[in-house]
């Protein structure tokens, strides 16, 4: 078979290789700020581990092959102002939101979305970047250099923040994972768990909304969908159109992890719905050093990312899956004992939210 070649060469792109290996592909990540000449081949396939990039020597030869998949569907998502507008076209639950344009001011923003507006800028930013709060009991203003750049969205009072990470065929058949819970800490997700009986009856809902923008975007591969759940009402927060830290469980707790389901999505290979294995947790390491005595707790598998450790960063997560729910227990607690701050907060609310039985 043909080369499989990513645009981008983090950890994301080093999943989806490891995911090929067993099935014999040949996937290699490409680090966008090469000049190298890439010996691509006519047949060859070429996705993305990321939805916004450069203009580099290697990003323009990437993008320039006709078996790019998802290319035109890349930028309408990595846009937050285009993707709000897909949402919407497609009669889809989301935040109220406007465009912040040159002539925007915060009097129209508190008018109009409330006392707290969110501004995001459109391009960029994420685990909490990228973002500016407008708080009318402040008179907080909005700053030149958001105008144009942003768009504003009403503050959402949710009561939990979950994620449904999908996969499409070419043949436009689609599969998905049950939904996931997840923990934010300063925008920064800490920790997920999957799958949990009091979401079920929310999985319809959620199959719908992501399947309706899925076949709308002739979209091939896995995508994931970030919501808020306000009772029983999930609303659409933002769109990643590749695989998704909040879909790392699905390596030790699925038959078929998503970085598996993208590669055969995009490489026309058969897909079949993902067979789940038992409880699954996963909890992102960020800034932290390495410690391999973590391995030596039952049920626990770690990824180390192999990047450089920095406040902030992500540099690997770790995944558990058991049926033994007082053995995911046990694993959380020497966890807490062994983790800087905040993860006392990040496993205490993975404790909270382990099925009791």
């Amino acid at each position: 078979m043909s080369s499989i070649w990513v645009l981008g060469a983090g950890q994301l792109g080093a999943m989806l290789k490891q995911a090929a290996n067993p099935l014999g592909l040949d996937v290699r990540p490409i680090d966008i700020e090469t000049d190298a000449t890439l010996p691509l081949e006519a047949d060859d396939i070429v996705t993305a581990e990321r939805e916004d990039w450069p203009e580099t020597a290697a990003t323009k030869q990437l993008a320039a092959h006709p078996n790019f998949v998802n290319l035109t569907t890349f930028p309408q998502l990595a846009d937050r102002l285009t993707q709000k507008q897909w949402i919407d076209k497609l009669e889809l639950a989301t935040a109220p939101w406007f465009p912040v344009e040159a002539d925007s001011t915060a009097d129209y923003a508190y008018n109009t979305l409330g006392d707290r507006v969110l501004m995001k800028r459109r391009r960029g930013g994420y685990d909490g970047r990228g973002q500016y709060w407008l708080k009318q009991a402040e008179n907080t203003q909005i700053p030149d250099d958001w105008k144009g750049q942003a768009i504003a969205e009403q503050a959402i009072n949710f009561d939990e923040e979950v994620s449904l990470v999908g996969v499409r065929g070419r043949d436009g058949v689609k599969y998905f994972y049950p939904l996931t819970l997840n923990l934010h800490i300063n925008g920064i997700l800490y920790a997920s768990i999957s799958p949990l009986t009091r979401l079920a009856s929310l999985q319809p809902q959620a199959e719908t909304m992501l399947g309706k923008l899925m076949d709308a975007l002739d979209y091939v591969g896995v995508m994931a969908m970030e919501c808020f759940r306000v009772g029983d009402k999930l609303l659409i927060n933002e769109l990643a159109p590749r695989v998704h830290n909040s879909g790392h469980w699905t390596q030790a707790g699925a038959s078929v992890n998503q970085f598996e389901n993208h590669i055969r999505a995009v490489a026309g290979l058969p897909l079949a719905p993902a067979v789940i294995k038992n409880q699954s947790m996963m909890v992102n390491l960020i800034g932290v050093d390495v410690d391999y005595s973590w391995i030596g707790i039952k049920g626990l598998e770690l990824y180390w990312y192999q990047k450089s450790v920095r406040p902030g960063r992500k540099v690997g997560h770790i995944n558990m899956c058991s049926g033994e729910l007082n053995e995911l227990q046990a694993a959380l607690n020497k966890l807490a004992s062994a983790m800087p701050e905040p993860y006392d907060q990040a496993l205490a609310w993975l404790k909270q939210n382990l099925p009791t039985a």
